[in-house]
């Protein structure tokens, strides 16, 4: 026998167990950045290379160590995006989106990097993201902020995530910064690990989004950015802080947050969570006002954020929140004898015809009565239609309640709708 084939390392299957929970959290989104007036983006799933060099960063440990390049029969070299802003900026560019206009856009799809597969951080993943494009103000900053936080409500999940807030200030203010840190890191040099000290020499705001515990210790008493900015990025900050503030939104500064894309400006979030462990990021984002002119279009303002779903759908699960998300079918339909089968086929029929949200199964194989209620009950089915011959010949269908204990009654074919649309809110 020849041998399995199995998927690759840290690319999974979505399973028919999980995919109605995908599902929800897929719809839910949906349904968020509808009700904000935002437009969907979909990108290739394969890009220039060089498109994630100019945009993330040559530093940065994506291109360094994560992205899967190759090149294709034409010697070209090509990535599959490892994240979604980029493609959405070149998307953008090419097609006119941009200069000198508002878009307020969002994205789901999977993205690809080469890391050591753990637990809600795989090597293929789904990531959803916002992108606004055109506006300056702290106002679209909160926006999406607002945003994100509703999805959170809408996910039941509030309680369980912290709002951690910083700027960047401008290009300008960071290089002053810079010479100030590079001459703190200096003088601790010992106390740096490899990455760091390569870092310490490339892009040293990175050194203080290190993870490594002796580094974290060694940069607490750093030169902070945030008592570096200009003047301009100042009144920005203040003015995020201030609409958060009359939203409720609790947040804390976080002077250590730099994110870990070289294209951010003024304004980086994240929302952090003790929930998943050491995977505390369950979404991320900011301000990045010169990358659209970085990859080639004219001078456009850009804020937005991304989160990846396994992670998010980790945690539902931690938290069981998995349990509440409605099942896949709402009704079963059984056929106890096969004369009635094609009875029962037309009532299924009906029945979407007249609810087509209805979520309907039709009993196949056969089989006697125990069999089919196994299978109607294995559904998750609230309700199992149960039809024999004197159902046929009466025109009714007999209601069987699977979920809680109800008498069984009888219901006119012609009046099944009806009685369908009191059980369920469709």
């Amino acid at each position: 026998m020849s041998k399995q084939i199995q998927a690759i390392r840290g690319m999974n299957d979505c399973l028919p167990t999980d995919s109605g929970l995908w599902q929800f959290v897929e719809s839910t989104i949906r349904q968020v950045v509808a009700s904000y007036g935002y437009n969907e983006i979909r990108t290739p799933i394969v890009e220039s290379t060089d498109l994630f060099k100019r945009s993330i960063g040559e530093v940065t440990d994506i291109v360094e160590k994560e992205m899967y390049t190759f090149s294709d029969r034409n010697l070209d070299s090509l990535t599959l995006r490892p994240e979604g802003t980029a493609s959405v900026v070149r998307a953008g560019n090419e097609h006119g989106l941009l200069y000198n206009q508002q878009q307020r856009l969002w994205y789901l799809g999977q993205m690809f990097r080469h890391e050591r597969p753990q637990k809600g951080r795989y090597r293929q993943f789904h990531q959803f993201g916002v992108e606004v494009f055109g506006l300056a103000g702290p106002d679209i900053d909160a926006e999406v902020i607002l945003l994100s936080a509703r999805l959170w409500k809408k996910f039941g999940i509030s309680q369980h995530v912290t709002l951690e807030i910083n700027s960047l200030g401008s290009a300008e203010a960071r290089a002053a910064y810079k010479v100030k840190l590079v001459s703190y890191l200096n003088e601790r040099k010992e106390l740096l690990d490899e990455d760091s000290l390569r870092r310490l020499e490339t892009n040293p705001l990175r050194v203080l989004d290190s993870k490594n515990p002796q580094v974290q210790d060694a940069v607490k008493d750093a030169p902070k950015l945030i008592d570096c900015l200009d003047e301009e990025s100042e009144k920005h900050f203040k003015g995020l802080c201030e609409r958060l503030d009359s939203f409720g939104i609790q947040y804390r500064v976080n002077p250590a947050l730099v994110r870990g894309l070289d294209y951010y400006n003024r304004t980086v979030f994240e929302w952090v969570t003790d929930t998943l462990g050491s995977q505390g990021t369950v979404c991320a984002g900011g301000r990045y006002d010169g990358l659209v002119e970085q990859l080639g279009g004219k001078s456009t303002q850009g804020v937005g954020f991304a989160m990846g779903l396994e992670r998010l759908i980790l945690m539902l699960q931690t938290l069981e929140l998995d349990k509440n998300i409605a099942p896949s079918v709402d009704v079963y339909i059984t056929a106890m004898e096969e004369s009635v089968e094609l009875y029962a086929r037309q009532v299924g029929e009906a029945l979407r015809d007249a609810i087509p949200q209805l979520k309907v199964m039709n009993h196949n194989g056969g089989g006697n009565f125990k069999k089919q209620m196994k299978r109607a009950d294995n559904s998750g089915a609230t309700l199992a239609l149960v039809i024999g011959e004197t159902e046929k010949e009466t025109q009714q269908v007999a209601i069987k309640y699977l979920r809680e204990q109800q008498p069984q009654q009888l219901v006119k074919s012609d009046e099944l709708a009806g009685f369908m649309k009191k059980i369920f809110t469709y």
